[in-house]
């Protein structure tokens, strides 16, 4: 894990480095997933059983992303927003399974982020007029969704993924976007679980296998970085 504590990962140099950046169209992209009021919003996640550094964690979490939110439409680089919208016309039966419910059936009424319920809200941050934003149905944004195509469309070349939570959406979004080609970076204070240990292990297993986990300012230096080299390009 990266963070500014040893020098910047030399991973992270060659993706703000002018000569392979901008040049080259690897251009950076914030991808936010899931800061909704159902897993964000404390009297709706408390069901959870998070304690009182998980939830100081959420919601530290959630303010970082709302700064790196800012800090990307700064430096000019697209903010793409992954949100659940839980369609009670196609249950999610394997899910309901998972956490004991029938094996088939209608989908519950506490399932989270009903389309067109509050809770399907996004939760103290929101895209902006014109950013791109995917409706997924599942754990990862690229399930099911056009957002590998978005994406491609749009010549972005590596990607920053934040939201919530991180061992359950962030881990299968970032998961999915590395497979897919694109080079990963997690901010560790820019996600949260609601528990300490799961984010940890979470945190892990990302570093180990997908993407190079970082912090908020180490990233927003990256992005200014790539902003500042492809002003001096040719």
């Amino acid at each position: 894990m990266t963070g500014g504590t040893g020098g910047l990962d030399p991973r992270l140099a060659l993706l703000s480095d002018g000569a392979s950046g901008p040049a080259a169209g690897r251009s950076p992209a914030l991808v936010v997933v899931d800061v909704q009021r159902d897993f964000g919003e404390p009297a709706r996640i408390a069901g959870y059983g998070l304690d009182e550094r998980a939830s100081a964690a959420v919601g530290a979490a959630i303010t970082r992303i709302g700064e790196l939110v800012e800090a990307a439409r700064a430096a000019g680089v697209p903010v793409v927003w992954v949100e659940l919208g839980s369609d009670p016309s196609v249950p999610w039966h394997s899910s309901t399974w998972l956490r004991g419910g029938p094996l088939d059936g209608p989908m519950p009424e506490d399932e989270p982020c009903r389309i067109g319920t509050a809770g399907a809200e996004w939760y103290r941050t929101a895209p902006a007029p014109g950013e791109t934003r995917v409706v997924k149905r599942g754990y990862s944004g690229f399930l099911g969704t056009d957002l590998e195509a978005r994406l491609t469309t749009a010549g972005i070349g590596w990607l920053t993924v934040v939201g919530l939570t991180s061992e359950c959406c962030v881990f299968a979004t970032a998961q999915d976007a590395m497979q897919l080609g694109w080079q990963v970076v997690v901010p560790s204070d820019a996600t949260a679980a609601y528990d300490i240990d799961v984010h940890d292990a979470a945190l892990t297993m990302i570093e180990l296998n997908v993407g190079v986990v970082t912090d908020a300012a180490e990233t927003t230096a990256l992005w200014q970085a790539w902003a500042a080299a492809k002003v001096g390009a040719p």
